[in-house]
Order: C-alpha cells, then sequence, then structure tokens
C-alpha cells in the first residue's frame, strides 16, 4: 500500500513538474474571471478538518487517511489551475517548500533542546512560562518558540487533570500573538520584509503586542487560578504540593540553540542578500540535519519527540495550500472591489482570512489591495512604496500586520504550529478539543480583546 508520504510528495512533485512546463503564460485577469465553484474543493478541505475527526475519530488518526483527503481534493484544483494559470501552481509549490522546510527544521532542532528537571504547574508559573514564550516567538519564531516550551509546560502540569485550557492559551500567545515584534517571528512578517518593509519597522508594533499579550496572560492568570482551585478542593491533599518541581532545571542539547540561530540567520540573510530560492531552504535543511546527527538519541526520547506532528502538517498542508489557490486569486483580484478603505476594515478582513486560510499569503493578498486602494501599484519592493505614504499607508500595512498574525490563533488552522501544539498535546494524552470546541475559546476570549484592539489602535 502506499505510504501517505508517496500521495503527497507525489502530488507535489506532479505540481511542479507541470507547472515549469506551462510556466510563463501571461493570466493577471485570470483571478476576475475564476468561477465561485472553483472555491468548493478549498471550503469542503477545511469542513473535512473540522467535521471527519467529530465523526470518525479513529479513521482520521491515520496520516494516511488524512493524505486522501488531501489528495482527493487538491488533484483536481491543481489540474484546474493548470488549465488556467499554470505559474500560480509553481509559486504555492515553492512557497509550500519553504513553508514545511522552515516549520521542519524548526521543529526537529527544537526537538533537541530538553529543558530537563520540571518546574511548578501553578498558575502564576503557567503565566511566566508563556510570557516568556511570547517574548521568544518574536525572535526564534512561533514555531521554534512553541516547540521549545510546549513539553516543559506539559510536564509542569503533569499532576494537573484540567489542562487543556493550558495549552489553547499557549497557541494563543506563543503560537500567534508573540510573534508579531520582527519579521523572524511570524511567516507573514517575513514575506513582508521580502517585499520591501525595513527590518525594524516591525518593533513599531510593540504597543499592539503588548496590549494583546499583556491582556490574553492577565485572563490565563485568572482563569487558570479558578481551574487549580477547583481541582484543589477535589484532589485528596494539597494540589499546590503535587505540581511542585522535584528535580532542578538545565538544558540537554544546548548544541541546538548554534542551529536554531542558523535557521534565523538563513531568513535574515535570504532576504537581505536576495537569495535565489533553494540556497535558504538547503541551509535550513542542513541545519535540521547537524541537529538529528550532533543530538544524542536519549535527549530526543526524553523530549518525547516523534515526527508525527510535523508529518501530520505536513499532509494537511499541502491539501490546503493547493486548494485555496482559486480563493487566492479571486481576492485578489477583486479584493478592491469588496469596499474595504479603512485601518479596521483591513484588520478584520486580513484577520478573518487569516483564521482559516494560510495567514501569510492572506498577509500579501491584503497588503496588495491596500496598496492599491492607496494608487501603489505592485512592484518588487511595493510595501516599501505603501510606508512613504505617510500615516495612512502605516496604519493600513499596521492593521494586515496585526490581523495576519494575531487572528491566526482563532482555529486550529490559522498558524503552522497550531496543529503541531496540538498533536504534541494529544501525544502526552491531553484531551484537546474538537475543531468548533477550540473556536469557542477563540471567540470568547480573543475576539473581544480584539474589538477593544480595534478601538483603541484601528479607529
Amino acid at each position: 500500500m502506499l505510504k501517505v508520504r508517496h500521495l503527497w510528495f507525489g502530488l507535489l512533485l506532479s505540481v511542479i513538474a507541470l507547472t515549469v512546463v506551462f510556466a510563463g503564460e501571461d493570466a493577471s485577469e485570470i483571478g476576475k474571471n475564476l468561477p465561485p465553484w472553483s472555491v468548493v474543493p478549498f471550503i469542503l478541505m477545511l469542513l473535512s478538518i473540522a467535521i471527519i475527526p467529530l465523526a470518525f475519530k479513529h479513521w482520521w488518526e491515520s496520516h494516511f487517511n488524512k493524505g486522501i483527503i488531501a489528495f482527493l481534493l487538491g488533484v483536481p484544483v491543481a489540474i484546474y489551475i493548470l488549465t488556467v494559470h499554470p505559474p500560480e501552481l509553481l509559486t504555492v509549490a515553492l512557497d509550500y517548500i519553504s513553508f514545511i522546510i522552515l516549520l521542519g527544521s524548526l521543529y526537529v532542532i527544537s526537538g533537541g533542546i530538553y529543558i530537563k528537571g520540571s518546574m511548578a504547574g501553578t498558575p502564576l508559573i503557567n503565566t511566566v512560562m508563556l510570557g516568556i514564550g511570547a517574548a521568544l516567538a518574536s525572535f526564534i519564531g512561533t514555531t521554534g518558540a512553541s516547540m521549545l516550551l510546549i513539553r516543559p509546560l506539559i510536564r509542569a502540569n503533569k499532576a494537573r487533570h484540567n489542562k487543556a485550557h493550558i495549552i489553547i492559551f499557549f497557541i494563543f500567545i506563543v503560537s500567534n500573538c508573540g510573534g508579531l515584534l520582527t519579521p523572524l517571528g511570524d511567516p507573514p512578517l517575513f514575506l513582508g520584509f521580502l517585499k520591501g518593509v525595513p527590518f525594524l519597522w516591525t518593533f513599531y508594533l510593540w504597543k499592539e503586542w503588548l496590549f494583546v499579550c499583556g491582556a490574553t496572560l492577565v485572563i490565563f492568570n485568572i482563569f487558570d487560578q479558578i481551574k487549580f482551585n477547583r481541582e484543589d478542593v477535589a484532589t485528596p491533599g494539597a494540589l499546590t504540593e503535587q505540581v511542585e518541581p522535584k528535580h532542578p532545571l538545565g538544558i540537554e542539547g544546548s548544541v541546538n540553540f548554534l542551529f536554531l540561530g542558523g535557521v534565523v540567520a538563513a531568513i535574515f540573510l535570504s532576504g537581505r542578500l536576495n537569495w535565489q530560492f533553494g540556497i535558504k531552504e538547503a541551509f535550513m535543511a542542513l541545519m535540521a540535519v547537524l541537529s538529528l546527527v550532533t543530538t544524542k538519541k536519549h535527549t530526543r526520547k526524553s523530549n518525547e519527540f516523534t515526527f508525527s506532528p510535523i508529518i501530520e502538517v505536513a499532509v494537511l498542508f499541502i491539501g490546503i495550500f493547493i486548494t485555496m489557490i482559486p480563493a487566492l486569486m479571486i481576492l485578489n483580484a477583486r479584493g478592491a472591489e469588496l469596499g474595504l478603505s479603512q485601518p479596521w476594515h483591513f484588520f478584520w478582513a486580513t484577520g478573518s482570512l487569516s483564521s482559516f486560510l494560510d495567514n501569510a499569503p492572506t498577509y500579501l493578498t491584503m497588503t496588495s489591495t491596500a496598496s492599491g486602494v492607496l494608487g501603489v501599484p505592485l512592484s518588487e519592493h511595493y510595501l516599501k512604496d505603501l510606508l512613504a505614504l505617510g500615516e495612512q499607508g502605516v496604519l493600513l500595512l499596521t492593521a494586515v500586520s496585526c490581523g495576519a498574525v494575531f487572528m491566526g490563533a482563532n482555529t486550529y488552522i490559522g498558524n503552522g504550529p497550531n496543529f503541531m501544539v496540538k498533536a504534541i498535546a494529544e501525544e502526552s494524552h491531553i484531551k484537546m478539543p474538537s475543531f468548533f470546541g477550540y473556536m469557542v475559546y477563540s471567540i470568547l476570549i480573543l475576539i473581544p480583546i480584539f474589538i477593544i484592539t480595534t478601538m483603541l489602535f484601528f479607529l
């Protein structure tokens, strides 16, 4: 029987090969002519991720079965796009390769860093850990910070019974909102850097970062304290004593920090030196290979490291990347017809799409729409021209940047690390909520914070 990696890898290679043959065809107006039904496979892909785990839980646990869904929905779209706009498939295929290599390298390297010992799984310590993760996310990426801290957080709370909410807030803060301050923090901001946004410009967003992360941390601390107190009452003996650390903290596999720095350097230099596709990817892959070779096996075993989470992300996201092509092309071509003009429009439009589409291409789609609204033509560094317009351009780019990074936390599929964190938690026998169950948390907690963010910064 074919293995799942054969399904999605074969699909990817076919897309690249066929697209290279047809590359160069002019289809600048194709998005205006795509029929509405072309987005149906993408909708079905999202519904599959949301509904199948509820209806057929054990069937969905197989990565091969996930690959079947991605293959069946992705192939018709790939063939259709080949007939109308082949170059788009090559762009998406290369973006997917870069995306997976980046996430995979960060996952492998971070998985080789074992923070041994344990911390107390108290509300205060949990809040401090999430706060540290929020700061780290902007400098080693949301994926790197997530993979570095999720297992120590799980170990710290091993004695607690009610802990799914801790993982959910971790996804909110560390896997998403914390990555706003540098282009290294989240893929959308890195794409903005490549399109002309100065490297240090994102530090301008510190007020939005501080408010959203700070408010979410405060809510988490209160919520976790309530959960802790209830569990303490129901637990024989003092729960505080049970969660106290039994062993001092230490770090194994510290050489991986060097490899982590290598990945960050590759991302930074690829933009500064305009590297061709493949150089950055090869360097990141090399860092991952060196991590695998140099890290002791018992270190990864202690970290409960497996490739299953990154395989799940790779399988599902090839389906998402391919099936979302028509949706993004339609938005890119007709986005100006949507009546978007004010910063808050772009904050919510970008955020809403980033909740269900990958936030990196959504960012590019919405920044191109914002540029068109202000009369800035698309060019290699068009976002530099957008910022040169002054306050109006700055506000629109700020709104798009915040919407893409913050609202990737609204669903499991909003940002790559979300699925990986969920998978790691479930491997540790933490019962995570379903797709819609997770959204109940995001709607009740994050949406009110985003409404206040709108009133403070975008009106």
